[in-house]
């Protein structure tokens, strides 16, 4: 099943550069690498700027391109309060299905706009929006039936590693591995082995699907990973995930029920993944929350991976509630 992203775009002149190449483009940054993992070929996407949505598309290849600093059509950008500059190498080529220029202040965009407000604005690369979204969007503006103008870069591609020693850092070739990332690993993860088993565990009804979506704002913060019905109805169930690359520590914890009481009953439950917790937390649980820890199997921190390597590798065991989750 697809999914459907909003694509944050910086300003009106990269805007329509991405709509007459069909064309998207993320920067070597570590958010803009993010949203080069997260977003998958098949994917849909629209594109996010001065508060309106613009046309539909669905992803239909992705590059990584070497000396992206000379490529067309983006020149590099740099910002003048931190003096950095990046540029694009991570593109992203697309097919246009509808097209459409409409607001977000309409009932149909609230839960996008929900994250847009309680962020204060965009600041990041892109928006995750559930299925109800994707339905409306899809009834929106008309349908694409001309021919688009494709821009053909002759340069030389490569893939994007991940690795766990800073020192072997090399961007935008390879990035040190980061909570973005985990995030994103852990997300796919559930999404296509683990949601039904997650479900049965708070006892939420088998006949139901749902989405598991990413960073989730509220007016206390945000939640990493964020699970409820893809379809609304008379119950609708929601379960929070937060997600740490080392230890998880009691504020954590704390947080994440903070996080539970603010969304109320319609909340069923929490979920804490990290790499190791303190024995004081194994030894008294709480009870709303499941915990669980990760790993990446046979892994060598003195080699890199590939996304889709670590996706494989990637091993999930429930402290709280075992059996369940166990692979």
């Amino acid at each position: 099943m697809s999914e459907y992203f909003l694509i944050s775009v910086s300003n009106r002149w990269n805007l329509n550069l991405c709509i007459k190449y069909s064309l998207a483009g993320f920067t070597n940054s570590i958010n803009g690498f993010w949203a080069f993992l997260d977003i998958d070929v098949g994917d849909y996407i629209s594109f996010l700027y001065g508060a309106r949505v613009y046309n539909l598309y669905r992803v239909v290849e992705k590059r990584a391109y070497r000396n992206a600093e000379n490529l067309p059509p983006w020149p590099p950008i740099t910002f003048k309060i931190s003096g950095k500059t990046y540029y694009f190498p991570f593109r992203m080529y697309l097919e246009k299905k509808r097209v459409l220029n409409e607001s977000m202040v309409r009932p149909e965009f609230a839960y996008v706009a929900e994250n847009l407000l309680l962020r204060g604005g965009y600041r990041k690369t892109h928006f995750q929006a559930d299925t109800v979204t994707f339905y409306n969007v899809s009834n929106m503006g008309e349908l694409f039936s001309g021919v688009e103008e494709k821009l053909f870069i002759s340069a030389e591609t490569f893939t994007p590693r991940i690795v766990f020693r800073r020192e072997m850092q090399m961007i935008p070739e390879k990035y040190y591995f980061c909570e973005l990332i985990l995030q994103s690993l852990i997300r796919r993860k559930i999404r296509y082995k683990y949601i039904k088993n997650i479900a049965n565990i708070f006892g939420l009804p088998e006949d139901i699907e749902y989405d598991v979506l990413g960073e989730k704002a509220l007016p206390e913060g945000y939640v990493d990973i964020f699970i409820k019905n893809k379809h609304p109805s008379t119950h609708n169930y929601k379960i929070i995930i937060e997600v740490k690359t080392g230890n998880v520590g009691k504020t954590d914890i704390e947080q994440v029920e903070k996080y539970l009481n603010e969304i109320g009953p319609e909340c069923v439950g929490g979920i804490v993944i990290g790499k190791k917790f303190p024995r004081k937390i194994l030894k008294n649980p709480p009870k709303n929350l499941i915990l669980i820890k990760y790993r990446f199997e046979n892994l060598d921190k003195n080699k890199e991976y590939t996304y889709r390597e670590l996706l494989e590798m990637l091993k999930l065991e429930t402290i709280s509630l075992q059996p369940y989750l166990n692979p």
